[in-house]
């Protein structure tokens, strides 16, 4: 009997076993795949999430594979690991790493102890789950099925587990569509399907020139090809020319035999071609697309089909729906016939319906009075179903689709990405917890949403021959006309002009990457949004401005920002694709205008507390109109969800600092020039619009300047002060308390510090509530390690920086480089200069591949030049430090709230606050100047130490310190 992986021990938080489900598709890429092979022996998945819980299952039953998720806790996974192979040396035990980031770690860890057997790196695609399910079984029954039955064996010769990590689910998934093509044309004969599914090629991964060189001497007779790196260990050391040896070998022993060398360096590609190779660049922005090609050309499953009794086909079902549709009218001889065989209960066990297969399973004929109470029951049961389980749910679309809050429905297939995925994990707590219990006073929603996964985007891109026409630099513009001037595939076109015909509202057209907003590897604000009225009389307009919202949503994965950003932390661009969401707005029609009452941002930890205020506690961010307003870090209103009425700037900030201005969409737009930019759509008015659509009424207060005072309310006249007075101190409605409640709630299922994005409709329903709706959740990324500053146990002359009002954790100790402002050269309105000054020292760091310490003066990353230097994160990408000060004239305002701000945090860079003013936190002005210059600009200054600087950061405590 071949090994089959029957039993899958799962060890995960409750985030990470989410997002390894697959976006709540984790049947369509496990068990989905099984149906496809036609496989009966389907692996169950037992998720746990302690130690405690790891141990009692393994005493119940008997595991085929552990996979532990390695996540933001590093120890507990590695101490459990070498618990279980004390107990259970002989079951196979795989790592998943959350962040390529900590290859390092374990791969120390491997050496040290060798207490499992692969590790692999999360790459945001759930398949590779089933790639390393399909592994282990490949490296065991491979020696078996070769001899048997003639299987074919393709090596993948590859040490970096980063690269394997995406390779396998490729490879595995041409094998399988090959496979699937190969049995379509065999017809009826159920039993040479089975040989041919048998003889499906295997895989095998080897990680060093020993490793392969077994594997060809072994399998020689049958290999079907070897796809080789250059460089990986030989004789125990990294050797430059393994893979040159390795194919050299195979050359001499199999002449003819297909293979691929892939490596960083173009210049190998001669040396390939000398051994007869393909050469595959690792740098190529069309990598995979490059190894597709190759596999595809060297190597020449689905639907159910409806049969009758003599085994003749009566109809193809290619979903549920057309699966449900079909049982009303097939012929009762059919219906008899897939009974008997159990079918049906298959089919649907395939397709992840295990709770309708275990119903349908056990049933027999003999147990209805005749046919058509038996053809009731089935249809009863999937429709039941369906309808219960497309709650909180990723539900496919179709024809027939009602598009409404309770599910979110996939137009396409593939990755949902970053941002998609923690919309799904959002909807499906929505819907599992019992938040009418918990927040009664308050509906809890998501706005409705459709999402386009990512298959749709390689599909875009081949399609219109992209991948050709890309080049590495190509200049933007040109990269968008190209994109808008190709078309989408007539399945998404089609789709999408039956849900532009259910939604009337306006609708946001997001970009999900793979990696935006994910846990590990967040993209925030790199890629492009759209806001789109949705409202011309022509339909045809309509769908064209959301076709190209799309296309240019695709196209920001190659702009100048996307790039730099993949630069600086070291990712191809191709290993980057693209889903998009599409989300009706959130808001009301104000005349020719659309907006929701209120936009906001909450994280679950403050940096910055005041007060009686605790970090854990967080702190959230509000504004009237469109959020684009709070997520540019525009002055809004700040406050704590555990203390809501607590002022936390005096009288006079507040007047100084509230909205004066918001965003909304602009329904009176006929024509959208999209390529004007994200904004094209928005339309930029003064506050006091609000207040004539009435809008103001719990938003707002008045400054009365002969009390000094600021009275909740719009009953007088004066300024108005948008601090939401009548909702966080008199609780007109729960928002507060909803937003502690929401972030507690998903900071425990992520097992991190978390923001989210909402916005609510102060307009309240049948029931008296008002709506607050989770827009996005964005984990943010940080170190447990403790860094205790001793500053008795310091030289305190070597100390150059120290700050009490800091974030990020950690030791850095290899940066010489600091570009700081030349205080006497700074000049207020002059901040646009320093932008592009500080862009060019950037692009100069980056080119050289140096990490070095910016600061400079008041808010970084603010669109107000006023308070601070308004850079975007590119071009500050390289900045491992960043320092913001205040000086005199010039106060500090810290950039929370931003995009900006989240890309710091996932990227855990330090960020430290210095008040010129404090007698505690400073700069050694005096020993930066005597380093060595190594350039200067008109208003910065770069110097560069002859030692590395250490940097220290708490976080625990926010203090952080830099000594020379």
């Amino acid at each position: 009997m071949p090994f089959k992986v029957k039993e899958i021990l799962l060890v995960a938080n409750l985030y990470d076993a989410y997002t390894i489900e697959g976006e709540g598709r984790f049947s369509d890429h496990i068990l989905g795949e099984y149906y496809h092979l036609n496989l009966t022996s389907m692996p169950r998945v037992t998720g746990v999430s302690s130690e405690e819980e790891a141990f009692e299952r393994l005493k119940l039953r008997h595991f085929d594979l552990i996979i532990l998720m390695l996540g933001v806790d590093k120890k507990t996974p590695l101490k459990l690991c070498r618990k279980i192979k004390e107990k259970y040396p002989y079951i196979p035990t795989f790592f998943l790493l959350n962040n390529s980031n900590d290859i390092p770690l374990i791969e120390a860890e491997k050496k040290k102890l060798a207490q499992f057997d692969r590790y692999f790196v999360w790459t945001g695609e759930s398949n590779i789950f089933f790639a390393m399910v399909k592994l282990l079984e490949d490296e065991v029954n491979v020696e078996n099925d070769t001899k048997i039955g003639f299987t074919r064996v393709i090596l993948l010769v590859e040490d970096s587990s980063d690269y394997y990590s995406r390779y396998l689910p490729m490879l595995y998934g041409l094998v399988l569509e090959q496979t699937k093509r190969l049995i379509e044309d065999v017809g009826t004969d159920e039993f040479y399907k089975v040989l041919k599914l048998r003889a499906r090629p295997k895989i095998l991964l080897a990680v060093n020139f020993e490793e392969a060189l077994t594997v060809i001497n072994k399998y020689k007779d049958y290999l079907l090809c070897v796809i080789s790196d250059v460089r990986f260990p030989k004789d125990g050391k990294l050797n430059e020319n393994a893979g040159f040896n390795l194919i050299q070998f195979v050359k001499k022993e199999l002449k003819n035999l297909p293979t691929v060398l892939q490596s960083h360096d173009p210049e190998n590609a001669k040396f390939a071609h000398k051994l007869n190779s393909t050469f595959i660049n690792k740098n190529s922005e069309t990598l995979f697309h490059d190894l597709k090609s190759f596999i595809n050309y060297y190597l020449g499953f689905g639907h159910f089909v409806y049969r009758d009794n003599q085994g003749r086909q009566i109809a193809v079902a290619k979903s549920m729906k057309e699966f449900e549709s079909y049982l009303k009218t097939i012929p009762e001889d059919s219906l008899i016939y897939h009974a008997m065989k159990n079918h049906f209960s298959l089919w649907l066990m395939a397709r992840g319906e295990v709770e309708i297969a275990k119903i349908i399973n056990p049933v027999k004929i003999s147990d209805f009075k005749n046919l058509k109470e038996l053809r009731e029951f089935l249809i009863n049961i999937i429709r039941k179903r369906r309808r219960e389980q497309e709650r909180g749910k990723i539900v496919t679309f179709d024809e027939l689709s009602v598009v409404d809050e309770s599910n979110i429905v996939s137009i396409a297939a593939g990755s949902l990405g970053g941002k998609g995925r923690g919309l799904a994990f959002v909807n499906t707590l929505i819907y599992n917890f019992d938040f009418v219990q918990l927040t009664p006073h308050i509906n809890i929603k998501t706005p409705i949403t459709s999402i386009i996964g990512t298959d749709e985007f390689d599909i875009f891109l081949e399609r219109n021959h992209l991948y050709e026409k890309l080049q590495n630099g190509q200049d933007y513009e040109k990269i968008k006309q190209l994109f808008l001037k190709s078309s989408i595939s007539y399945n998404l076109e089609k789709k999408l002009k039956i849900l532009l015909k259910l939604i009337t509202k306006p609708i946001a057209v997001r970009s999900s990457s793979l990696f935006e907003d994910s846990l590990t590897q967040p993209f925030s604000g790199v890629f492009g949004t759209y806001i789109l009225p949705n409202n011309h009389s022509d339909f045809n307009v309509r769908f064209k401005q959301t076709a190209d919202a799309i296309k240019l949503v695709y196209a920001s994965i190659y702009s100048k920002n996307a790039r730099t950003y993949f630069k600086a932390i070291n990712y191809n661009i191709d290993q980057e694709k693209m889903a998009i969401v599409l989300q009706e707005v959130v808001g009301n029609q104000f005349g020719d205008y659309f907006y929701p009452h209120i936009s906001g941002t909450s994280q679950s930890h403050n940096y910055y507390p005041v007060a009686h205020m605790q970090p854990e506690e967080g702190f959230a961010v509000a504004a009237v109109g469109l959020g684009q307003y709070v997520v540019a870090g525009e002055k809004a209103h700040r406050f704590s969800p555990s203390y809501p009425g607590l002022e936390i700037s005096a009288i006079n900030d507040q007047v100084r600092n509230s909205q004066v201005y918001f965003y909304a969409v602009n329904m009176d737009i006929k024509d959208i020039n999209l390529l004007e930019g994200e904004n094209a759509g928005l339309i930029k008015l003064d506050i006091s619009e609000s207040e004539k659509h009435g809008t103001l009424k719990h938003c707002a207060s008045v400054y009365n300047s002969e009390n000094d005072n600021i009275t909740p309310g719009l009953d007088i006249k004066g300024p108005r002060v948008i601090n939401f007075a009548d909702i966080l101190k008199y609780d007109y409605i729960p928002l507060a308390q909803t937003i502690r409640f929401i972030l507690n709630i998903i900071r425990e299922a992520l097992g991190s510090p978390v923001e989210i994005e909402y916005a609510v409709n102060l307009n309240k329903d049948e029931n008296g509530k008002a709506s607050f709706y989770l827009l996005q959740i964005k984990p943010l990324v940080g170190t447990d390690t403790n860094h205790k500053i001793d500053l008795d146990k310091i030289e305190k002359d070597k100390v150059l920086l120290y700050s009490e009002r800091s974030m990020g954790n950690g030791i850095i100790e290899d940066i010489y480089d600091v570009i700081f402002i030349d205080k006497n050269k700074f000049d207020k309105p002059k901040t646009l200069e320093m932008t592009t000054e500080i862009e060019g020292l950037n692009q100069k760091m980056l080119d050289t591949k140096r990490n070095y310490i910016l600061i400079g003066p008041g808010r970084w990353g603010t669109r107000d030049r006023f308070i601070g230097i308004p850079v975007v994160w590119p071009q500050i990408s390289n900045a491992k430090v960043i320092v913001e000060m205040s000086m005199k004239d010039f106060p500090l305002d810290a950039s929370l709230g931003s995009h900006f701000f989240h890309n710091l945090t996932s990227m855990n860079i330090g960020y430290f606050s210095i008040d010129h003013t404090s007698m505690k936190n400073f700069i050694r002005w005096d020993v930066l100047e005597k380093q060595k210059l190594v350039g200067k600009t008109k208003y910065f200054r770069h110097v560069r130490c002859d030692k590395p600087l250490k940097i220290i950061m708490d976080g625990k405590k926010r203090k952080s310190l830099i000594t020379w």
